[in-house]
């Protein structure tokens, strides 16, 4: 089958799924559905905001369907009307077998690591924060259990030491949609050799796992080393964002500072975890065991992101507050 020919249906819901379509979209490829999630509410006027998926879907007159549940019957009746010979999953939930099961070449998804290291919920993420200097995107195909199908394909890509997850995911976007092409290609011309993750795993020396982020993942914790601190920052920003909070001796109050990014300090001698030192005009810097970090990009409670310098213009009497440990 010419790989144009093959009737595509699409699974995708942030922004790093868009990449993916657009590439399926703009090189002729035959997409005939879009899967994404309901409409939800967002912001301060709770008005409904609709996926960036399902954004660029409309916006190419491209079909969507937005279940609420996946098994639910009428949806599974919409889609095997789509007749669909192959699906793809970029950034999507779990499907259930009823689904991923449908197509006559399969369902294939677009993970953002090299499996099987860092399945999970947020492999960009957890890669960073573990100080990993390489990643890269895997299509595999789906089965029970999630991450675990026959590997396709995968490509490496580095991971700079200063680079943000924000950073990683760009470029990821790109190569990952380049993936997907190839893929459809090889599937189409019955060029595919998968590989079974369990051939994999015996050569892996550990396995990580990417699980969920919560809110309490992203604290920061100042008696870690620096470059566990950083690596956290780095991991987390923009979003959702390492964040620490800070008391006053005098005041009941206490402020949530986001931090987006920080430097290592190896100039200093070290002082308590959590010690904050400025000159209150251009550096903030707070004391780990092993030395400092100074803070560069960083946002308080009720404030918008800001540089060090222009927080301190503002807030000048900084020093009398100490980070909450």
């Amino acid at each position: 089958m010419h790989p144009k020919e093959i009737r595509i249906v699409f699974m995708g819901t942030p922004e790093f799924a868009v990449e993916s379509l657009k590439a399926l979209v703009e090189n002729g490829y035959n997409v005939v559905g879009i899967i994404t999630a309901p409409d939800k509410p967002a912001g301060r006027g709770r008005q409904l905001s609709e996926s960036a998926v399902k954004k660029y879907a409309v916006e190419n007159n491209l079909y969507v369907l937005q279940p609420e549940k996946l098994k639910d019957p009428e949806f599974i009746t919409e889609l095997e009307s789509l007749k669909a010979d192959l699906q793809i999953v970029v950034a999507f939930r779990m499907l259930p077998e009823i689904v991923w099961s449908m197509p006559p070449l399969g369902t294939f998804n677009l993970h953002a690591s090299l499996l099987p290291q860092y399945r999970g919920a947020a492999p960009l993420n957890w890669a960073v924060i573990n100080g990993e200097t390489e990643t890269g995107v895997t299509t595999f195909l789906l089965s029970h259990e999630i991450d675990t199908g026959l590997i396709i394909f995968q490509e490496k890509v580095i991971i700079d030491e200063n680079d943000t997850v924000g950073d990683l995911h760009e470029r990821m976007m790109d190569i990952g949609a380049n993936l997907v092409i190839k893929t459809v290609d090889a599937i189409a011309d019955g060029d595919v050799k998968p590989i079974d993750q369990v051939t994999l795993l015996e050569t892996q020396v550990r396995v990580r796992q990417a699980p969920k982020i919560f809110k309490e993942d992203c604290r920061i914790d100042w008696t870690r080393d620096t470059e566990s601190v950083r690596n956290l920052i780095r991991g987390l920003s923009p979003h959702p964002t390492a964040w620490t909070e800070l008391v006053h001796p005098g005041k009941s109050e206490i402020l949530t500072a986001k931090i987006y990014a920080a430097s290592r300090d190896n100039n200093s001698l070290s002082a308590a975890p959590g010690t904050i030192q400025t000159d209150g005009k251009k550096y903030l810097k707070i004391s780990c065991p092993d030395g400092w970090l100074t803070i560069t990009d960083i946002q308080l409670s009720g404030k918008k992101r800001m540089k060090t310098d222009e927080l301190l213009r503002g807030f000048q009497h900084i020093n009398e507050w100490r980070i909450k440990m």
